[in-house]
């Protein structure tokens, strides 16, 4: 009776233990994978955030640059606020980007000895959408471009200026090869039978 039960307890007893060794090691594996799955998938968002904000920041960098070349040259501003005119900090811009990035809307503020103000422009690019062009500086058209100015004085002699710094105001040109509407030659040839 011992011997039969030593031997059904031998029997038994390693068959259980391999099965539940081997789904301890399947749930393992499966666990393993699924933690490697989740962390790629949150260090793929993290860096598509990161280039997204980079390159956000590179357009910044290249409109104010540019807009910082064309406010050193106006004399109305340098007159209202002094020179040497800075520009402010970063984190005090906004920024505003469509049409895949080919048009953007930018404001961010400035300051002179005189006075302070923000600097409000609109700019589009041309070019291609490469994975070169990503890395390379852009070259920005400045399309509308206006400074708010506060200009602190004497107790109430306070000054808020609005300067329009465009190098050429935008204009509408008229057509000069207009066709009627359809539906006014139709209403013509009517009126012209009666």
């Amino acid at each position: 009776m011992l011997a039969k039960r030593l031997s059904s307890f031998f029997k038994l007893s390693p068959k259980p233990q391999i099965s539940t060794s081997t789904k301890k090691v399947d749930e393992e594996t499966g666990k393993y994978y699924g933690k490697k799955a989740v962390s790629f998938f949150l260090i793929t968002i993290t860096g598509g955030v990161a280039l997204s904000a980079l390159d956000d920041l590179a357009i910044y960098h290249g409109c104010s640059r540019k807009a910082m070349e064309k406010v050193s040259k106006n004399q109305a501003l340098i007159d209202a606020i002094g020179e040497p005119i800075v520009k402010g900090p970063w984190y005090n811009a906004s920024l505003s980007v469509a049409h895949k990035r080919h048009s953007v809307s930018c404001s961010f503020p400035v300051s002179g000895p005189q006075g302070t103000g923000v600097l409000q422009l609109k700019a589009v690019r041309n070019g291609d959408d490469t994975w070169s062009s990503f890395f390379l500086p852009r070259d920005w058209d400045i399309l509308i471009m206006d400074a708010l100015l506060h200009v602190p004085g004497n107790e109430e002699k306070h000054q808020t200026l609005r300067i329009n710094l465009a190098d050429k105001p935008l204009s509408c040109t008229t057509c000069t090869e207009c066709t009627p509407h359809p539906s006014e030659n139709s209403k013509a040839k009517l009126s012209s039978k009666q």
